[in-house]
C-alpha cells in the first residue's frame, strides 16, 4: 500500500471537542439566613461549585458526566439525608466505601431516627395538650350552658312574677318618651351579635396569654418539628421556625404554676407541726424544725423588717411570729428546762428510813469548837491547825457508846469565814453553839445565832471552859437572852449543857442531848434512790486530782456513779470516809471524800447523781453559761473597764494579785475580804485565783502583769520557783488568814495618798528691803511670833491680803546661813522666784505635814 493510500484510510486530524466550545459559569452564590435563640439571626454567604467531567464514549466522542454539587460555606458542614432515587447505573466505576464514609452514613441514619423519635414525642405532647384544651373547653361550655339555663329560668320566673304583679295592680299612666330607650333596647341585641361572632371565630376573644400559648403551633395543621441537624434545603426554605421542645415544656410548667397560683393555697394535706423554740435559735434550725427552706424564713423575716441570714440567731419572740406565719404551733422552752427533774420526784413515806443527825458546831474563834470535837472523837485535830484556829470546814462521824452515829460539821470561827458558817447552818439539822464561859457572847457568836435562826434549825448551847477559874455560865445565859436565845434554865425551850473539852466533862450528856433533839425531829431519808447532797469543801491534791468533801443527804452514792456538783461533773472513781478508809457506797447523812470530778466545784454547790454523761454535760454547760451571764449582768465587766480607765488616767491605783489556796472555802474567804478593801483611790485586782499549788503559768501571768503571788497553805513547785527567781516575781506564803489580810491591808494603805496637814510656825515683819546685784531683793525681817525655819512655806501678806504663796530660798543671820530664827530676833531672807516685796509686808511661815492613811477593816 502506498503512502498516500495509507493517509486516506486514517481519520482526519481534528483538535476540537464535539459541540460548541464555550466557558460556562461553574460557581453559583447565594445567601442563607440562620436563626438562633433569643431572636438572634445571621446571614451567611454560600457558594455551590459545579465540576464538569468529560469521558470518551464508544464512538470516540467526548460526553459530559453529571456530578454531585459540593457545598463550600463558612458554616460547619451539615450532613443531610439523601433521597435515594431509582435510576440508571452511573457511568462512573463503582468503588468501596471508606470507614469514614461508613461512619458518616451511620451517623446520618442515627440522626434521622432520633429526629423521627423527637417528632413523635412532640406530636404526642401536642395531642395531649389539644386534648386537655378540648376537655377544658367542653367543661367550660357545659358550665356556661348550665349558667345560661339558670339565668333563663330565673328571668322566666321574674317575668311571671312581674306579670302577676301587673295584673293585680291598676293600670299605670303612659310613660314619657325616652330618647335613649331605642338605644338601650338595641344593646342586648348587639351583645348577642358580638357573642355569636366570638363563637364563630375561635381565635377571637381569647386572653393575651391564650394567644401567646396558641402561637406554638397552627391550629388545624400537623406541623412537623425540626429534628436533627439543619440541612441546606431547610436553611434556604421560607418556612417559619417553631419553638423547641424544651421551650414548650417550660411554657407548660408556667401554665401549671399560674393555674395553681390562681386557685390559691390549698389546705388539703397540710401538716401542722409543733415547733419547739428555745430562748434563742438560728434561722436555719428554725426552718428545719418547720420543714421549710431556710430562704423562705429569711424572706419572711425581711417582710417583718428583720434582716437576717440563715446562720444568725433570733430571739424566741421573733421565732414565734415566724412560726405563726407558717401556720404551725409553737412550744417555747427555756434553757433552764435542762434542770427540770434533775433532783427526782419526792420520796414515798413508805420508803423512808431513819438517818443520823447532822450537827454543825459553831461559835466565836478560840471558844473551843475543834477541841470539843477532838474530845468526842478522841483525836487531836486542833494541834495540826495553823495558828491554833480552824480555817477549813470539816466533816466527821462519831459513834456514841450506845451505837448511835452523829455527823459533825466543824466550821471556822474567824470573822473571815462568814460564808462557811452560813453553808454549815444551811446543811445541818442541829446547831451546837459553843460559848466560852469566861468570854461570853462575842461578835461571831451573834453571827452564828443569826445563821441558825435564818436556817430555822434548833440550837443546843454548849457552855465550854467551865473548868476555868473565871468561868461564869450564868453570865452567858443572860447575854444570850439579848439575842432571842432563851435557855431552859430561864424559862425557854433551848437546851444547854455545861462542858469542858480539856477535862472531858459532861461530853456524854452533850451527846445524849443531841440524840434527844434528833429523836424529837424524827429524821428520815430514802436510801434506795440516786444520791443527792451538798459539797462541803473542795481541793486539788497531787496524785489524787480534785477531791470534794460531800455530805450525802438522801439516796446512796456508789463507785461509778456520774455526779454533777455545781458547774462540774465526773464519774466517782474512789470514796473515803471521815476515818480515811476506802468505801464503795455512802448513804444518807454520811460525809465522804469523792474523787473523779473534772475541776474543783464551789463549796456549797448541790451534788446530784444523774443517769448518763449526756445529761451531766447539758446541765454543767447551762450552769457555766448562767454564771457567765450573771457576771455580765452584775456589771463586773463594766466595773473592770471603768477601773482600768481610771488606772490609766491615774485616778485609781491597783494592786495586782495572783492567789492560790489549798481549798475553795479558804479561797472564798480571802476573796470576800479583799473586796472590802477597795475604795475610790486604791483597789486590789485579782487576776487569777484557784485551788492548788502555784505553777509556771501562774508565775508567767504574774511576771507579765507585774503582780504579787500569794499562796495560802500551798507552795510553788520547782519550775515555778526557778521561773520566779529569773523574772523577779515576788511570792508570799501564808498559813493564817488574818495575817494575810492584815498584810494586804497594809500594802493597799501604803498606796493611799497621805493626808496633808498645814501647821503654822511663825510670823515675820519686813523692816527694810535691800537690792543686791546678781542676787535680787533681800528682806530684812524681825520675827514677831513663833519661828522662821529654812525650807518652810511662806505667804506674803500685804494689808492682810495674800499676794504670794511660795517658799524661802535663803535664811541668814549676820551673814551666816542658819536653820531657823526664833521670836524677837532679826534675820535676812529671800523668797524663791519672787521679788515684789516691800517694807511692812508680813510673812506667814507654815509647814505641810503628811499623815499616812489606813484602809478601814
Amino acid at each position: 500500500m502506498s503512502e498516500n493510500e495509507t493517509k486516506d484510510e486514517k481519520t482526519t486530524l481534528d483538535l476540537s471537542r464535539p459541540g460548541r466550545l464555550e466557558l460556562k459559569k461553574t460557581v453559583q452564590s447565594g445567601q442563607v439566613r440562620q436563626s438562633f435563640s433569643h431572636g438572634r439571626s445571621k446571614t451567611v454567604q454560600v457558594e455551590v461549585k459545579k465540576r464538569r467531567t468529560f469521558t470518551r464514549g464508544e464512538t470516540g466522542r467526548m460526553a459530559e458526566v453529571k456530578a454531585q454539587d459540593v457545598l463550600i460555606a463558612p458554616a460547619p458542614v451539615v450532613e443531610a439525608e439523601a433521597d435515594v432515587e431509582e435510576g440508571p447505573v452511573p457511568a462512573t466505576p463503582t468503588r468501596t466505601l471508606t470507614d469514614q464514609e461508613k461512619a458518616a452514613r451511620a451517623r446520618a441514619v442515627e440522626g434521622a431516627r432520633q429526629a423521627e423519635t423527637e417528632a413523635q414525642e412532640t406530636a404526642r405532647i401536642e395531642a395531649e395538650r389539644r386534648a386537655e384544651e378540648e376537655e377544658a373547653r367542653r367543661l367550660s361550655e357545659a358550665e356556661e350552658a348550665k349558667q345560661r339555663a339558670a339565668e333563663e329560668e330565673e328571668g322566666r320566673r321574674a317575668e311571671e312574677d312581674k306579670a302577676k304583679q301587673a295584673a293585680a295592680a291598676p293600670a299605670p299612666a303612659p310613660p314619657k318618651a325616652d330618647p335613649a330607650a331605642p338605644e338601650r333596647a338595641r344593646a342586648p341585641a348587639k351583645k348577642q351579635v358580638a357573642e355569636a361572632a366570638a363563637a364563630a371565630e375561635p381565635g377571637r376573644g381569647k386572653k393575651k396569654g391564650d394567644a401567646r400559648r396558641l402561637s406554638i403551633g397552627r391550629r388545624g395543621e400537623s406541623p412537623r418539628r425540626r429534628a436533627g441537624k439543619m440541612t441546606v434545603v431547610q436553611a434556604l426554605s421560607d418556612d417559619e421556625r417553631q419553638r423547641s421542645l424544651a421551650s414548650m415544656r417550660r411554657a407548660r410548667e408556667r401554665e401549671k404554676r399560674a393555674a395553681r397560683a390562681a386557685a390559691g393555697p390549698t389546705e388539703i394535706g397540710k401538716v401542722v407541726r409543733e415547733v419547739v423554740v428555745p430562748e434563742t435559735i438560728t434561722v436555719e434550725e428554725l426552718a428545719n424544725r418547720m420543714a421549710v427552706r431556710g430562704v423562705e424564713v429569711v424572706k419572711l423575716l425581711m417582710k417583718l423588717g428583720t434582716m437576717a441570714t440563715v446562720n444568725q440567731l433570733i430571739d424566741a419572740d421573733t421565732a414565734e411570729l415566724v412560726v405563726a406565719e407558717f401556720g404551725h404551733k409553737i412550744k417555747r422552752i427555756s434553757a433552764a428546762d435542762v434542770e427540770v427533774g434533775l433532783t427526782g420526784p419526792e420520796d414515798d413515806p413508805a420508803s423512808m428510813a431513819p438517818r443520823a443527825p447532822v450537827v454543825t458546831v459553831m461559835g466565836h474563834v478560840d471558844h473551843g469548837k475543834t477541841s470539843l470535837l477532838d474530845a468526842l472523837r478522841q483525836t487531836n485535830v486542833v494541834a495540826g491547825e495553823a495558828g491554833g484556829i480552824t480555817q477549813h470546814i470539816g466533816a466527821y462521824q462519831v459513834e456514841t457508846g450506845s451505837g448511835a452515829v452523829i455527823t459533825f460539821l466543824d466550821t471556822p470561827g474567824h470573822a473571815a469565814f462568814t460564808q462557811m458558817r452560813s453553808r454549815g447552818a444551811a446543811a445541818t439539822d442541829i446547831v451546837v453553839l459553843v460559848v466560852a464561859a469566861d468570854d461570853g457572847v462575842m461578835p461571831q457568836t451573834v453571827e452564828a445565832i443569826q445563821h441558825a435562826q435564818a436556817a430555822e434549825v434548833p440550837i443546843i448551847v454548849a457552855i465550854n471552859k467551865i473548868d476555868r477559874p473565871d468561868a461564869n455560865p450564868e453570865r452567858v445565859r443572860n447575854e444570850l437572852l439579848q439575842h432571842n436565845v432563851v435557855l431552859e434554865g430561864v424559862g425557854g425551850d433551848v437546851l444547854s449543857v455545861e462542858v469542858s473539852a480539856t477535862e472531858k466533862t459532861n461530853l456524854d450528856k452533850l451527846v445524849d442531848t443531841i440524840m434527844l433533839q434528833a429523836e424529837l425531829m424524827e429524821l428520815t431519808a430514802n436510801p434506795d434512790r440516786p444520791a443527792e447532797g451538798v459539797v462541803i469543801e473542795a481541793k486539788r491534791e497531787s496524785g489524787r486530782g480534785v477531791v470534794a468533801t460531800v455530805l450525802v443527804q438522801r439516796g446512796t452514792m456508789r463507785i461509778g456513779d456520774i455526779m454533777v456538783a455545781g458547774g462540774e461533773w465526773g464519774r466517782v472513781r474512789a470514796m473515803m470516809d471521815s476515818a480515811g478508809q476506802k468505801i464503795t457506797e455512802a448513804g444518807p447523812s454520811q460525809p465522804v471524800e469523792v474523787q473523779g470530778l473534772g475541776d474543783t466545784p464551789l463549796a456549797g454547790d448541790e451534788m446530784v447523781v444523774v443517769a448518763d454523761d449526756t445529761r451531766a454535760r447539758e446541765v454543767t454547760e447551762y450552769r457555766h453559761d448562767l454564771m457567765r451571764d450573771r457576771r455580765a449582768v452584775s456589771g463586773t465587766r463594766g466595773t473592770v473597764e471603768q477601773m482600768l480607765a481610771q488606772i490609766q488616767e491615774g485616778a485609781i491605783k491597783e494592786l495586782s494579785l495572783v492567789i492560790k489556796a489549798d481549798v475553795h472555802g479558804s479561797l472564798e474567804a480571802i476573796l470576800a475580804n479583799i473586796e472590802k478593801y477597795a475604795n475610790d483611790e486604791v483597789a486590789p485586782r485579782v487576776l487569777l485565783s484557784g485551788v492548788g499549788a502555784i505553777n509556771e503559768s501562774d508565775i508567767a501571768l504574774a511576771a507579765t502583769s507585774k503582780s504579787l503571788v500569794i499562796g495560802f497553805n500551798v507552795r510553788a513547785d520547782t519550775p515555778a520557783r526557778q521561773l520566779s527567781r529569773r523574772d523577779g516575781v515576788d511570792i508570799r506564803y501564808y498559813s493564817v488568814i488574818y495575817e494575810l489580810l492584815e498584810e494586804l491591808r497594809g500594802m493597799l494603805s501604803g498606796m493611799l495618798e497621805p493626808t496633808l496637814k498645814e501647821n503654822f510656825i511663825g510670823y515675820a515683819r519686813i523692816k527694810q528691803v535691800f537690792s543686791i546685784t546678781k542676787v535680787g531683793k533681800i528682806a530684812g525681817c524681825e520675827v514677831t511670833e513663833g519661828v522662821v525655819r529654812r525650807g518652810a512655806k511662806v505667804r506674803l501678806l500685804r494689808d492682810n491680803v495674800v499676794i504670794h504663796d511660795g517658799a524661802l530660798s535663803t535664811l541668814k543671820r549676820h551673814k551666816d546661813e542658819v536653820r531657823e530664827v526664833r521670836q524677837g530676833l532679826e534675820c535676812g531672807l529671800a523668797l524663791e522666784n519672787y521679788q515684789d516685796i516691800k517694807e511692812d509686808d508680813v510673812l506667814e511661815v507654815y509647814e505641810i505635814e503628811e499623815i499616812a492613811r489606813q484602809i478601814e477593816a
